[in-house]
């Protein structure tokens, strides 16, 4: 069953991140939304970790939250619109949000 994970919280206030990384299943993918795409800023531990995983890695970024961050997406990210999360959502089997 593959689930998307929802992270919306900053990687450097507490260990979400970490966490979802290590109980990523082979089907599922990570969508960074609100402060979760600091986690992408270059040179951070957590854009470390995500890097590590950049081969296997279903990783998705709202768009307009890392515009608004001003934060360089790299190539292997895909970046979506709201109507790109609903999609997402439903492609999905369950959603799991890090609250």
């Amino acid at each position: 069953m593959s689930t998307l994970h929802v992270l919306s919280h900053s990687p450097f206030a507490d260990s979400r991140l970490n966490t979802c990384l290590r109980v990523l299943g082979g089907e599922d993918a990570i969508l960074l939304c609100g402060d979760a795409t600091y986690a992408l800023n270059a040179s951070t531990v957590a854009r470390q970790a995500l890097d590590a995983r950049a081969d296997k890695l279903k990783l998705f970024v709202l768009d307009e939250d890392a515009s608004a961050r001003h934060i360089e997406l790299p190539d292997w990210v895909k970046a979506i619109d709201y109507p790109g999360f609903v999609e997402l959502s439903v492609h999905y089997d369950k959603v799991n949000t890090w609250l």
